[in-house]
């Protein structure tokens, strides 16, 4: 049966405590495939029962909240499925079960948790971020996983005192930081115009790594590696790059 939620983690629980009986039980807050005949079952969010849940389980795994928080970001379709599976076992088992790498509900729980922390710590060096007109800095991203706020601890961090914007260009929302508050907003477009300084050093680092690339030593399937493509269109050193094939070497 399919049981969908509003999208909450508290709705999540809600649906969580409706299907746990069910071993053909699926969750989602989106769109989803029925089987023929099959009607979804709508799960209204009962703040009272998601709370009490969360109680529970936190008594067998101080860190489960973290981790569902964390596989609720994946970007894989089927996340919050996972998330379900990886919940019942923990309630099941009545411990911790991160460990359990044998089982098929946990392996892939901590497989796509493990994917989103590492694009968080891929775009803590790959986010190339822009001097705006203003003075404040921006940085377009299309991150795999929804993690564009899980940014912002570190940039903070980096830039006490400077306003920047991280902007979620796929999924058309933005992480913010004013130099003393955080916020998550909605963004579809951003108007933005870079400073003469930027423009200046944009074009003087294109220049630099043209210098020091040498055509005939290059190792595309290395530099990728290193590197995934799929963050090259936001970096200006790679932003139109005419790379050769990458199944060269």
């Amino acid at each position: 049966m399919l049981y969908l939620f509003d999208g909450t983690e508290n709705g999540f629980f809600t649906a969580f405590l409706q299907a746990f009986s069910d071993t053909d039980a699926h969750l989602s807050s989106g769109e989803a495939q029925l089987l023929l005949g099959q009607a979804p079952i709508a799960v209204s969010t009962d703040d009272s029962k998601a709370e009490k849940a969360k109680k529970r389980l936190l008594s067998f795994d101080s860190d489960c909240l973290r981790d569902l928080r964390i596989l609720r970001r994946c970007g894989a379709s089927d996340n919050e499925q996972i998330a379900f599976a990886y919940m019942r076992k923990l309630a099941n088992e009545k411990r911790a079960v991160r460990d359990m790498l044998a089982d098929e509900a946990v392996f892939q729980a901590v497989s796509y948790m493990r994917k989103v922390r590492l694009e968080i710590h891929h775009l803590h060096g790959f986010i190339r971020f822009m001097e705006t007109e203003s003075g404040a800095l921006y940085a377009p991203v299309s991150p795999d996983h929804d993690i564009c706020d899980l940014l912002l601890p570190h940039f903070c961090a980096r830039f006490p005192s400077l306003p920047f914007v991280i902007h979620d260009v796929k999924r058309k929302k933005a992480a913010v930081y004013d130099g003393k508050n955080r916020y998550l907003l909605p963004l579809d477009k951003a108007d933005v115009t870079l400073s003469c300084n930027e423009q200046a050093w944009q074009a003087l680092w294109k220049k630099y790594y043209s210098a020091v690339n040498i055509p005939s030593r290059q190792r595309i399937k290395q530099m990728i590696g290193y590197m995934p493509r799929r963050y090259w269109a936001f970096m200006p050193e790679k932003n139109g790059s005419d790379t050769e094939n990458p199944d060269e070497t």
